[in-house]
């Protein structure tokens, strides 16, 4: 299983269609507070659809928290555009159990995640020249389904 990790989500309809990824996925959603709207709100709900029951969601007061909590020898990977690794570099070992950290969607993460762990930040390849970055719930997606691809066996 893995773990979306969304911290200081700010769209409600993002963090929706994160949990719509988490149940079709079998992942696990982790939201950091301060959240940017009440999980009550009705764009969660109505982008997670009828899937929401059955959200694996677990709330954190801070990635330090989460982090604390997790298992041994899990991965946490920081996903960002100034990140130096591109997410399809055949040597990563993203695995089953890992931690996929996303950032607010109108600041990414704090470029200090980055420099802190720079063989553990990455990033989605955009050739396209002015695109600036991809919404949320896309990129989440994209790495998400990168990490099945690798830990899943064929025909899955």
């Amino acid at each position: 299983m893995f773990h979306i990790v969304l911290y200081h989500p700010e769209i409600p309809h993002n963090t929706g269609a994160a949990g719509r990824l988490a149940v079709a996925t079998q992942s696990r959603l982790h939201l950091i507070r301060p959240l940017g709207f009440s999980l009550e709100d009705k764009h969660v709900r109505r982008c997670g659809l009828d899937y929401w029951q059955y959200v694996d969601l677990h709330l954190w007061d801070s990635l330090e928290e989460l982090t604390a909590s997790a298992a041994p020898g899990a991965n946490f990977w920081y996903l960002s555009t100034k990140a130096h690794h591109g997410i399809w570099e055949p040597s990563l070992p993203l695995n089953d159990g890992d931690y996929l950290v996303f950032g607010p969607e109108t600041k990414g993460l704090p470029q200090s995640f980055i420099s802190t762990h720079p063989d553990t930040a990455l990033r989605i390849p955009m050739p396209g020249e002015h695109a600036r970055s991809l919404n949320l719930s896309t990129s989440i997606a994209i790495v998400l389904y990168e990490g099945l691809r690798r830990t899943l066996s064929v025909g899955s």
